[in-house]
């Protein structure tokens, strides 16, 4: 199994930048595929970005061209850099893993995770 844990929330103006950070534990972190959800008080959580192995990226359409993810493999680190904010940005994220055979494997469904972090508080003001 893995741990991952998740930093860099706060709070920020709309049309300010965060970056987010997801830390994992063991040392087979590159074997795993890795994905950012959001989720507000009495919704579903829902998918925001997935990088593969290879790095491959797929973004939901609500965060296209404003967030990027990232990975830095030596570090076991995944990353979340949001620019542009809107006040409907306004979620807990959670980081999540996946084991992955495969380079390019970007799942964004929450049933092809199967490592969650704790979440980290995002909150957007106009």
């Amino acid at each position: 199994q893995v741990q991952l844990v998740e930093s860099g929330g706060g709070l920020v103006q709309a049309g300010g930048s965060l970056r987010l950070s997801c830390a994992a534990s063991g040392r087979t972190f590159s074997n795993y595929a890795m994905g950012w959800f959001r989720q507000t008080p009495g919704k579903e959580r829902k998918f925001v970005a997935t990088i593969s192995r290879s790095a491959t990226t797929y973004y939901a359409d609500a965060v296209k061209g404003r967030f990027t993810i990232s990975r830095d493999n030596a570090k076991n680190t995944v990353y979340l850099q949001m620019n542009s904010l809107k006040p409907e940005d306004t979620a807990v994220y959670f980081c999540a893993a996946t084991y992955s055979e495969g380079y390019l494997y970007t799942p964004s469904q929450l049933s092809e995770y199967d490592y969650w972090g704790q979440g980290t508080q995002v909150t957007v003001s106009s």
